[in-house]
């Protein structure tokens, strides 16, 4: 793994974390993914609304093909390999309290954010890597998952032990290793933007 080093002292987590394409295919246990799953429930979100819901399944679980099928043939390609397969969505409507309606929720996809995050390190601290992909078939998300359609389908996210990058296709070896991170004087600014 490439070295990286962060500007200012944070947990080893943070910086540990990356997203390999290059998974082992290793059962994962159901106690694994449901602490992952755990971290992400306990989120923030705007009015702790919590307007994530997570579609999964492990390797061995009766949904796990059609998890795999609705993710774009490039990602299909390398994340059937991971160990599990969750789908990331969320409430697009606030429901209405106090006889007041129903409104849009302004801030579901900055949560789901939070939701990423949180799963994302939970699953570096128990020795997993988790690779979230924005390329999903999501016309036919709602359909094959049974999903209401007030729900957005934002992400789905492989995850799993890190595998032999040689079993990647050529053009991907190269570019399986941890990223850096641009430095913090380009992108935080104290009082105004520079």
């Amino acid at each position: 793994m490439t070295a990286r080093t962060p500007d200012h002292p944070v947990q080893d987590f943070f910086v540990n974390r990356w997203s390999p394409r290059a998974f082992d295919g290793s059962e994962m246990p159901e106690a694994d993914l449901k602490t992952i799953l755990e971290a992400a429930r306990w989120s923030p979100s705007a009015f702790n609304i919590q307007p994530w819901r997570f579609v999964y399944a492990r390797r061995a679980d009766d949904g796990w093909q059609t998890l795999v099928d609705l993710l774009n043939p490039f990602n299909r390609d390398w994340a059937q390999n991971a160990s599990a397969l969750v789908y990331l969505f969320t409430d697009t409507i606030v429901e209405g309290q106090d006889g007041k309606p129903d409104r849009a929720n302004g801030a579901h996809s900055f949560d789901a954010g939070s939701a990423w995050a949180h799963a994302a390190l939970q699953a570096t601290v128990l020795g997993y890597h988790a690779h979230a992909m924005a390329g999903i078939l999501k016309d036919d998300i709602h359909e094959k998952l049974g999903v209401p359609e007030r729900y957005k389908p934002e992400i789905a996210i492989a995850i799993g032990k890190q595998g032999d990058a040689a079993r990647l296709p050529e053009v991907l070896q190269v570019r399986e290793t941890p990223s850096g991170r641009k430095p913090l004087t380009e992108i935080a600014f104290a009082g105004a933007w520079a």
